[in-house]
């Protein structure tokens, strides 16, 4: 998605693999968004479409990833409910700012590999990417 919210450009996602196993990745983000809002696994799969059972694998797996737990939940509340905690929080953040300054970093990289798509594109002997207009 790009940073006004369109999509049909070319799009970066990350995901980090960390050293014990674990990951965290754009669908992870979303999850831990929706419960964000929600407040509930179940909340989170219905505003998601994502199945009940895959989003308690992502809370349990990202909650075993990492020492400090990202989700609290509470399975014998009325209703249950999940909350980020502030940990959670700042996994998010951290997130948020190694994709910031991956798009920034990457954006002249990535505009000259959208280009290669456009039909009318032929490489520079330089390397530099350019689109030539074909009689």
């Amino acid at each position: 998605m790009n940073d006004d919210g369109s999509t049909g450009a070319t799009e970066v996602e990350i995901t980090l693999h960390f050293s014990n196993g674990g990951r965290l990745a754009q669908e992870d983000l979303l999850v831990i968004a929706a419960i964000r809002k929600e407040r509930s696994i179940l909340g989170a799969s219905r505003a998601t479409g994502i199945s009940y059972r895959k989003c308690w694998l992502i809370v349990d797996a990202l909650n075993r990833t990492f020492e400090a737990p990202v989700f609290a939940t509470f399975p014998g509340r009325r209703g249950g409910g999940a909350e980020l905690t502030p940990f959670g929080e700042r996994l998010v953040a951290l997130y948020s700012s190694i994709e910031r300054k991956t798009r920034s970093q990457a954006r002249s990289s990535i505009e000259e590999i959208s280009a290669s798509l456009n039909p009318n594109y032929e490489p520079r002997s330089s390397g530099a990417a350019s689109e030539v207009r074909r009689p």
